[in-house]
């Protein structure tokens, strides 16, 4: 029997929290470091304020709620195919009310990139003022390489993000918002199976977690 549509939580605040946060922290880095919009040492700052983000939502792909664990919706290369396919005949295939099969590679791909980006920021030099707290460490051909490096990745970050906006859009003219959603946590959904979701203060503890080891990280190397 189908139940009607009703209001579910797919989505809990500390996902909702770190999807928001991260955004405005990639822009307002890109609007600085291109376009200079604040002073550079605002770049490092935002920079290490990712990291920690970063590194708290891998955390929570272990130990968050339901939908934000990797478990529950990373799938192999069959079930991203499936998904295609139904995607191209106009059909629905999702193989859960989070990240569909295709979305969660995609989640991987953009905190891999992140994580690159923060590292190698870790150890980059824009040749003029600011360099990383990790940058006089190295020998002046490996400083160009971590440089690189951070410049590439850039490029590919912005990919994966247009890619992104792509796929949000692509769903909206399909009827299917997947932005509400991001912002009240709720979905109408119907046979919607129950989501086991944990309690905020353990997403807060692993931040805490996270923001002390960026900082004796970056405290100790300067």
């Amino acid at each position: 029997m189908i139940e009607p549509a009703r209001p579910v939580t797919i989505w809990d605040l500390p996902t909702r929290l770190f999807h928001w946060l991260l955004l405005a922290l990639v822009v307002l880095q890109y609007a600085t470091g291109e376009y200079h919009l604040l002073d550079m040492r605002w770049h490092l700052w935002l920079g290490y304020v990712t990291l920690a983000l970063v590194m708290f939502r891998v955390l929570w792909g272990f130990f968050g709620s339901q939908t934000s664990r990797f478990a529950d919706f990373v799938r192999g290369p069959s079930a991203v195919l499936r998904h295609l396919r139904a995607t191209l005949n106009g059909t629905t295939q999702q193989s859960s009310v989070g990240h569909n099969a295709l979305g969660g590679w995609s989640v991987l791909a953009m905190l891999t990139c992140l994580f690159v980006q923060c590292i190698s920021g870790l150890f980059a030099s824009d040749d003029v003022a600011t360099r990383g707290p990790f940058a006089d460490a190295l020998s002046e051909s490996a400083l160009h390489l971590a440089t690189r490096i951070h410049n590439w990745n850039q490029s590919v970050l912005l990919l994966l993000i247009g890619g992104h906006i792509v796929a949000v859009l692509l769903h909206l003219l399909r009827r299917d918002n997947l932005i509400v959603p991001m912002i009240t946590g709720r979905k109408l959904l119907a046979n919607a199976p129950e989501l086991r979701l944990v309690a905020a203060w353990r997403a807060l503890l692993l931040f805490a977690l996270c923001a002390a080891a960026v900082t004796v990280v970056v405290w100790n190397a300067a």
